[in-house]
Parts: C-alpha cells; structure tokens; sequence
C-alpha cells in the first residue's frame, strides 16, 4: 500500500504546470543526484535532454523547456525567487552556458532540449537526460506522472514487486471505504485520522509550520493574482480578469498587509451574486500567477491550484468570519486524503485523464474538505467529494496553444463553485440513500481515463485547442 503525505499532494512549486513544469524540473534535480552518486558528475562534457508524448506535444507553452534548465542548476522551485527566473534562463541562452547543479559550466544551447513528437511506451509524460563523457554516455529516463511525482520504470517495477517499504501509518488507506471504517471504529474525523498518520511521519510542530507555509503561498497567490493587471505571458493576449473582479468588488483601496486585506473582504456585505464574484475571483487569481510562471501550490495539479484556495477562503470570509488555523489545518488535511485516493485508484495527470484528472480531483478534494468544516459527517465529506467528480467525469484537457490559460484558468472558478455545490448537497443527504460511493466513481473516473482519446489528453491535438483556429472543426 502505497504511503501519500498530505505534503505530497499539496507542493509549493512554480507554475503553469505541476507534470509539464515542477515534475521535469524535480527529475532534472533528481537526475543531478544520480550522477552524483555514480561519479560522473565531474567528468561531464555536455548532456542532452529528450522530451516525448505529451511533453512534448504541449512543452513549450507549459514551459517545460525553462523549468529543465532551471533544474538543471540546481534552482529549487519552493525557494527561487520568481522575479530572477527570467534573468536565469536569458543568461543560459545568451551565453550558451550552464551552471550544472551551481558547480560546473558546460556549454548548454536551445538544440540540447529535443522536442519529440512520439511517445514512450511506459507513460505519456517522458523526459530522457544523457550525460557524455569523454569515456561513456550515461542515460536515465523519468516519467512525470502528475501533482510533480516522478517516477521510473524500474522503480514502478520494484514496487509491483513488493521490493519497497510498506506504509507505516497507523491508518493505511487506499479506498474509501477503509477510511470510512477508520472513522467509524476509532470515532474520529476525517482530519483527525490524516492527522496521526502524518504524526507518524513527522512533528505536530513541523506539520503546522508546513500547512501554514501551504497556505501563506496559497493566500499571497490569491493576494498577487487580485492586485496585478495586464495581459498574461505566452502570445494569446489573455487579460487577466482577476484584477477587474476585485476592483469592481472592493475599489482600489491600498492595504498594507495580505491578512488586512483578508479582513477588508470578510468585512464587505454580499449577496449569492457577488459570492459567485469572490469565488471566481479567487481561483481566477492564483491561476492567472500560476500562467506567468509564479509560486503556486499544486492542489493537486499547478492547472487545479486554484480550486482548493477558493474554496477554503469562501469558508473564510464568506462562512465563517472567526475562521482560523485550526480550520485551515483541518480543510488541508481532508482535502490531501482525498486526492491520494484519487491518485491511488485513478491519477491526477491530465495527461493520462483528461481534465476530469485535475479540475475534477481538486473540485472532490475541495468539496470533501469544506464539507467537514461545515459539520458534515465523515460519510457526508465522502458523499461530497463524489458528487464533485461524478459532474467532472469526461472532461477533456485541450489547453489552446498548449498554453494554461483557455480553458484551463475558467475550469478552476467553475470547479470551485461546483465544490461548495456538491458541499451543501451531501449536507442534506442521508448516507443511507446514497447510490454511488466514492470508490466507484474513482474506479469510473479511472475507466473513462483509459477510453478516452489521446488528443483530448493535454496534447493540444483536439476540442478547443484545435477548433477555435478554425473555420469548421
């Protein structure tokens, strides 16, 4: 059984993509590791990096291509700053140099990444890295699997072998229904049974201080996105809206902190319309940062970063003015079960499951998570995040131009809004009436992965990515 960290699901990285950026920038680091270990590091002449499927197809506009070569040295995208990345990469182009894991200047130009258009029998995501040396060649292949996991065939070879170490938390949970049956037997909460799981892997101190980090990026997304005007990077002239919303919502007053800001909002009268206004507002906001190549939280995805912040900040200045930590903490926790449930038994990368994979599985995380803080019963948080996928199955993933921008930063205000939804209705249903359980539709959602086509599985070779440039589709 496999052993998913809340602080797995939830990474702080930077945007747009979490599988066409974080997870190649983190093989890129992983891959400086290897050659760490095997001695080759210092005797590196040049390397070359080969990117296939979907990585490919759709790389480019994800900027998978920047986030490599930011991997490559040795940058780590919880801590760069964001305002140096584009001096980093114009330095590497203009110089035709980089600084291999900080330490050694090899000559780098653009034909070192290779754009190739087919794909790796193992996974649609492939990044492939050769080192050469004056004595061999040295290749190590990594597939980027969504969320920024990576992993390798061997690895996932070792695992169906049970050569891996077997999950230690005191609650291991794959289905839904073992974690229902957790609560039930031990009388807790959702939160309560993902808390000692995560106490065993770690202080109660550095888990606060983690989900607090979690949620300062995710608030200072929402504070940037609201604040910043103009057009987003990437050629389709997207305006950003998130600024216009606010504006229009609060006025243009200045406030000097993101937590003075917070309590302008909770401070301000609305109405059902304006709560649609501030809830798009919110998700529009942090995945306008994520498109510019800003610090983002995946949740699970960096393309569905902004469900979960929406959603929680709705309770906050919408439900529950005396909202604090503690139910910040409480809202993190349930939602980063159920995504692992989803990552278990389904996946979280558009590009094995369309869109359903990223919108929808933060919608059910958001959905779960807010049904608890609004005292809904274990069985109603699960009901909850079911109603929340069962009305994203099928969603496809056609990014125009390859680019998270249209449609992908609508389907966040959209998934949000559809969360609190399936939150108030699994609050008015009876578990006992309950026609579809969470696991069945995980098991549905995975099944509508396999059938569906490959060009509507983030390839930009099908739907809105190919028909909005065209007369007749």
């Amino acid at each position: 059984m496999e052993c998913i960290s809340v602080f797995d699901m939830l990474k702080i990285g930077i945007g747009p993509s979490s599988s066409h950026t974080l997870g190649p920038w983190r093989a890129a680091e992983q891959w400086l590791k290897e050659l760490k270990n095997d001695t080759v590091f210092d005797h590196i002449s040049s390397i070359k990096v080969d990117l296939y499927g979907s990585l490919s197809l759709t790389g480019r506009g994800h900027a998978t291509d920047l986030a490599v070569m930011l991997g490559l040295t040795g940058a780590n995208p919880e801590t760069i700053p964001v305002d140096d990345i584009p001096s980093i990469v114009n330095t590497i182009s203009e110089t035709n140099t980089l600084s291999l894991n900080g330490e050694k200047d090899i000559t780098f130009t653009k034909e070192a990444i290779v754009f190739n258009k087919t794909f790796l029998p193992f996974h649609s995501n492939g990044i492939r890295f050769t080192a050469y040396t004056e004595l061999k060649t040295v290749e190590s292949t990594f597939y980027s699997i969504g969320g920024g996991f990576i992993i390798k065939e061997e690895d996932n070879d070792a695992k169906a072998k049970n050569e891996i170490l077997k999950c230690k938390f005191p609650y291991p949970i794959d289905k839904a229904t073992e974690l229902a049956n957790y609560c039930k037997v031990e009388n807790k909460s959702i939160s309560e049974i993902v808390l000692e799981n995560e106490k065993s892997l770690r202080s109660i101190k550095h888990i606060d201080t983690e989900l607090k980090r979690i949620w300062d990026t995710m608030l200072e997304c929402m504070y940037i996105g609201c604040h910043t005007e103009g057009k987003l990077p990437g050629g389709l002239n997207v305006r950003r809206r998130a600024y216009d919303i606010h504006k229009n919502l609060i006025g243009t007053l200045a406030y000097r902190s993101q937590q003075e800001w917070l309590e302008a909002i909770r401070n301000t009268k609305v109405k059902f319309r304006q709560i649609l206004k501030w809830v798009s507002c919110f998700a529009l906001s942090v995945n306008e940062v994520n498109a510019s190549l800003g610090r983002v939280v995946t949740a699970p995805t960096n393309g569905s970063a902004g469900v979960i912040p929406a959603v929680l900040m709705y309770y906050m200045v919408i439900e529950n003015h005396k909202a604090n930590f503690k139910h910040i903490k409480q809202f993190l926790l349930v939602a980063g079960e159920i995504g692992s449930i989803f990552k278990k038994g389904a996946t979280i990368s558009a590009a094995m499951g369309g869109c359903q994979a990223e919108i929808g599985v933060s919608s059910a995380m958001a959905a779960g998570a807010l049904c608890e803080l609004l005292g809904g019963t274990p069985e109603q948080v699960m009901i909850a995040a079911e109603i929340a996928m069962e009305h994203h199955l099928g969603l496809t993933c056609d990014p125009i131009g390859g680019l998270v921008q249209i449609p992908c930063i609508e389907r966040n205000s959209m998934g949000a809004i559809k969360a609190i939804n399936a939150a108030e209705l699994a609050l008015e249903t009876n578990p006992k009436n309950v026609k579809v359980p969470l696991d069945k539709v995980v098991d549905t959602m995975w099944e509508t992965a396999k059938d569906m086509n490959l060009k509507y599985k983030e390839t930009s070779t099908g739907g809105l990515a190919v028909c909005v440039n065209m007369v007749d589709c």
